[in-house]
């Protein structure tokens, strides 16, 4: 009863801070090193108010640009965002059309402030399948920000984790058959070399927006041993304080990765 009272009163005085002040608390306490998030919930969002949901879309995009700030102003050295899935191309072509666009005009403005905020842009997926204007786009961003050095804003774009694993399994094994790889050396770290996030830590949180539960073809190699946050909160009305409850979240759960 005493535990359940100290919990509930921490939660009170958690409600009485401001933004500023949590965050200040966070920053106290280990931060993940990668948030991983699936956003989700745009079209919801936009259906509940009557709109088109490519207006939902929209707003999600703005949403993008606070979570980026408070991750970089925490910390965080990576953030892995699921803007687009491989089987995101069975939406309506109306719908598609206006997802391409939005890194265009995503980057296009936000730019500016990412080079200013030392924050590096990478992409994770097949650009083979992305209309021009779109590679053009993410190209230019990824140049531009190449040399920074905080954080990493890392858009999983035409991505899908079997598409993943496949195409790196595919690899391995024309290197085996090529002599480049000895066929006795494959590890763990070894096939995870392979993967699009080679170059990346494995996400120390996933957070999922919009009250589903399962992972929808994301990173299902890398995040064996993530934490987990889901939320019913729809990905446009998802604020600062929603991410500085996932990290505190976070801070207070045992990470023993199958040990005691």
């Amino acid at each position: 009863m005493l535990r359940k009272f100290q919990a509930w009163k921490k939660s009170q005085d958690l409600n009485t801070l401001s933004l500023s002040e949590r965050k200040d608390q966070v920053t106290q306490h280990p931060v993940p090193e990668h948030i991983a998030i699936i956003m989700d919930g745009n079209g919801r969002w936009a259906q509940k108010r009557a709109l088109p949901r490519m207006m939902g879309h929209h707003e999600g995009m703005k949403v993008v640009r606070h979570v980026t700030r408070l991750a970089n102003e925490l910390g965080v050295k990576v953030l892995t965002l699921y803007a687009f899935s491989t089987e995101n191309w069975k939406r309506p072509k109306t719908e598609v059309e206006f997802l391409m666009k939005l890194p265009e005009e995503f980057l296009t403005t936000f730019l500016p402030e990412l080079i200013e905020k030392n924050v590096q842009v990478r992409i994770m997926g097949d650009k083979s399948e992305l209309p021009a204007h779109t590679i053009r786009a993410v190209d230019n961003a990824i140049e531009k920000t190449k040399h920074n050095t905080g954080l990493i804003l890392n858009f999983a774009l035409n991505y899908g984790s079997r598409h993943e694993i496949m195409g790196a399994i595919q690899s391995l094994v024309e290197d085996v058959e090529q002599g480049k790889v000895a066929s006795s050396s494959i590890s763990e770290n070894l096939f995870s070399s392979y993967l699009m996030s080679k170059s990346l830590p494995d996400p120390d949180l996933l957070i999922r927006t919009s009250g589903e539960l399962r992972l929808s073809n994301f990173m299902l190699w890398q995040l064996a041993y993530t934490e987990f946050w889901f939320t019913e909160v729809l990905w446009p009305d998802f604020k600062e304080n929603h991410l500085i409850e996932a990290v505190e979240a976070f801070q207070k759960r045992g990470r023993r990765f199958g040990g005691v």
